[in-house]
This record gives structure tokens, C-alpha cells and sequence, in this order.
């Protein structure tokens, strides 16, 4: 029975979602296609240069977000395969010029369009039936329980089935049942198929994916290597002013206690003292040091564990769920999720103004996939200099990727996934 319950809910909440995703597709895919189709046509006139950016743009966080659905809705990973600007496009009237040349050269761009199309039919049609399949039986329930009386001058059709008298009203009932019976079965299937067309549609062919894989790791390792050497210079930088110097400090009080041990023996004990304090703080700031660099709870007990840690240290409350088995990642992995998990949790509890923190943690399908939620003001975005763009570069040295979903009010969830084994 319960097993039942649990079939009809999820038939329910994919119904739902089947809608809502409907009503993107119809509203959001067909504005966006017609006012991109516009602003194309009004290049030559110049007036396209300035507008196409903007458009094109909307169009990209209306794919992406379709994406986030796909991936949290029906676990379908539907890849983001957008050249990036470069670094040197200028401002001004120039800057849009060649923002416009970039984007209508990234063939990414005409997969946009292409997928704007097939949402706004096919695309409509698959998720608005997974919506039907549960809301149109309640109609022919409703004509048996009696309706059936106000078309009895005019007769009315449920589907198929002519409706005048109450034995028509009760067949109407039961192909009711029948529809509801078919849409608990394949109204989930039914809208992952919507998501596996959109990928179908978005996602980049294979060459293409493998030449924006060598591209995106050439430029991720750099950026792990320029990490890595800003991370020794801290580390250096640490020591330097941090722990050498207490024990340098150290070192001269116990120079200055042999030479007054039997003059003033008072004041050698107060510097041994001195000593001993400083001794004591220059060890916590190396313990602290080797916490940043590899937290020994990580080494020494996993990746679950060291994440429940985090966990307890946050000002806020926090959930944690974990499911990864008996397994382990690879070192490597497992301080990047780690530390990926810890910076965004150091977002939410600094910036989200919320009260409560989920963090979900499992392994499935080849791939480690977490996610940081909070129940704060939403807002959350990646952009140059934030904590999350530090996340995406930390994740992209591993091939990984984040999502981001943090509408204004909130809620916001971060996704993060890195390809790996257990072992």
C-alpha cells in the first residue's frame, strides 16, 4: 500500500512539474524565439548589434535553467557547451559588436534556436501530456458525480465517449480510471522523455563535446597550477609571519633565560613561561595550517565524515545526508568536494541570511554528486571575485560542474558533480 502511495505521489509531482515545465516551454520558448528571430533580422540596420547580446544571453539562462530541471528532476545531465568570452572584449558600442560576432559564431548559439523550436512543440506537447494524464480524469469523475446533467440538450464528449444520461457519465468514470491508471505509469516517464529531448537538441555532437572537453581542461589546468602556486606563496606567507616568528621569538627568550637562570631567576622563569605560550600558539597555527592544506579528519575517515565536521562547526543548523558505501575517491577528488562543500557552506552561512542548511552527499552513475541547500534570500550568483566562481575553477580541474538555482527569496542549491570511482 505504501508502495502505492509513493507511485501515485511521484505521478502527481511529475505531473506538476510536467506543467510548470510546460508553461515555460510555451510562454518563455516562443517569446524568446520570436524576439531572438527579430533581433537577428535587425543586424543589418544596427539596431540587432546592440540588442542580440541581451537576447541571446536571456536565451542561455532560459536553456540553462532547463538543464538544472533536467538534472534535478529526472537526474538527465544535459551539458553546457558556451564558448567563453574572452578576456580582452572591449565596452561600448565596439564591445557589443564583437560580443554579437562571438555568439553568432559559437555553435552553441544555433542549438539555442534549434531547441527553441522543438520546446515550444514537441517539447510542449510531451510535458503538458504528462500534466493531462493526471488532471483529465477528474473531469469524467466529475460528469458521473453528476454534471452530466447540464449537457443533456446538448450532448457533450469526454474523449471518445458521448455523455447524456448517467450510464455515459459512469463510462466516462471509467475511462477516467482507465487515463489515471496510464498517467501513474508514464507521467514520470513521460516527462524525463521531455528533458531527453531537450539534450537531444542541446547537447553538443561528439566531436564538438571533445573539442570543448580539451579546451575546457587545457584552460582548467592552467588555472589549477596558478592555484597551486598561490597556495604555496599563502602557505610560505603563513609560515612566515605565523609560526617561524613565534618560534624565532621563542628561540631568543630561551637564549635570554640561559643567560639570566642563575642572575635573575624570576624573570627566567616568567620568559620560560613566555616560552611555553608561544610554543604552545605556534603549534595550533601549524595545526591550522595543515587543516587548510588537508584536514586530517578527511585522510583519516572520509568524506562523509569530514563533511558532517563541517557541519558542526557552522553557526547555523545543519543537515547532512550521506550515501556513498563502503568506497572512497581518490585524494585528490575527495579534498575538492571537501573543499568545495566547505566554501559553500561559508557562502550560505556569511550571505544567505538563512536558518537552516541541507547537505546532500552520494555517489551514482560513475560520478560524486553533492549539493549545498539553504532556505535564505536566494540571490546567489556566479560572477568574477565570488566564493562560487572559486568552487567552478576548483571543480573544472577535475572535469566536474556546478549548477546553481537561487531565484530572489530563495531557496538556494548549489549542485556540484566530479566523474570518479570508488575504491
Amino acid at each position: 500500500m505504501d508502495a502505492k502511495r509513493g507511485r501515485i505521489g511521484a505521478a502527481l509531482l511529475a505531473a506538476w512539474r510536467g506543467l510548470v515545465v510546460s508553461f515555460a516551454a510555451l510562454a518563455g520558448s516562443c517569446t524568446l524565439f520570436v524576439l531572438a528571430l527579430v533581433s537577428l533580422a535587425m543586424i543589418p540596420l544596427g539596431i540587432g548589434l546592440v540588442t542580440t547580446p541581451y537576447i541571446l544571453e536571456v536565451v542561455r539562462k532560459h536553456a540553462n535553467q532547463r538543464r538544472l530541471l533536467a538534472i534535478t528532476w529526472s537526474d538527465v545531465r544535459i551539458p553546457v557547451p558556451y564558448r567563453p568570452f574572452p578576456k580582452d572584449v572591449r565596452s561600448g558600442f565596439t564591445g557589443q559588436v564583437e560580443r554579437t560576432t562571438l555568439m553568432l559564431k559559437d555553435p552553441a548559439t544555433w542549438r539555442d534556436m534549434r531547441w527553441l523550436v522543438v520546446d515550444m512543440t514537441a517539447g510542449y506537447t510531451v510535458a503538458i501530456l504528462a500534466a493531462a494524464l493526471m488532471v483529465y480524469p477528474v473531469e469524467g469523475f466529475v460528469l458521473a458525480a453528476g454534471l452530466w446533467r447540464v449537457f443533456t440538450d446538448d450532448r457533450y464528449w469526454y474523449a471518445f465517449v458521448p455523455v447524456d444520461s448517467q450510464a455515459t457519465g459512469l463510462l466516462a468514470a471509467a475511462l477516467g480510471v482507465v487515463l489515471l491508471a496510464f498517467g501513474v505509469l508514464v507521467s514520470e516517464r513521460l516527462l524525463r522523455a521531455h528533458f531527453v529531448l531537450a539534450r537531444s537538441v542541446l547537447a553538443p555532437t561528439q566531436e564538438q563535446e571533445l573539442a570543448l572537453r580539451i579546451e575546457r581542461l587545457t584552460e582548467t589546468r592552467h588555472e589549477a597550477v596558478d592555484t597551486a602556486a598561490s597556495e604555496l606563496r599563502r602557505i610560505e606567507r603563513d609560515l612566515h609571519d605565523g609560526a617561524q616568528a613565534r618560534l624565532v621569538a621563542m628561540g631568543m627568550n630561551l637564549g635570554t633565560v640561559e643567560a639570566l637562570i642563575e642572575k635573575d631567576p624570576a624573570q627566567a622563569k616568567r620568559l620560560l613561561a613566555m616560552a611555553r605560550e608561544s610554543s604552545a600558539e605556534a603549534l595550533t597555527e601549524l595545526r591550522d595550517l595543515v587543516r587548510g592544506i588537508h584536514p586530517p579528519v578527511l585522510a583519516e575517515r572520509g568524506l562523509g565524515d569530514a563533511v558532517k565536521a563541517l557541519a558542526l562547526r557552522l553557526p547555523i543548523p545543519c543537515d547532512v545526508d550521506v550515501e556513498l558505501g563502503d568506497g572512497r575517491a581518490e585524494a585528490p577528488v575527495e579534498s575538492a568536494a571537501y573543499f568545495a562543500v566547505s566554501e559553500a557552506l561559508t557562502n550560505a552561512a556569511k550571505h544567505s541570511g538563512a536558518d537552516r542548511i541541507w547537505v546532500d552527499l552520494r555517489h551514482s552513475d560513475g560520478a560524486l554528486r553533492f549539493s549545498v541547500t539553504d532556505n535564505g534570500r536566494g540571490g546567489a550568483s556566479v560572477g568574477a571575485g565570488s566564493g562560487l566562481s572559486g568552487i567552478e575553477r576548483r571543480l573544472g580541474t577535475f572535469d566536474g560542474i556546478m549548477a546553481v538555482s537561487s531565484p530572489a527569496g530563495g531557496p538556494t542549491m548549489v549542485t556540484m558533480e566530479i566523474p570518479c570511482e570508488l575504491s
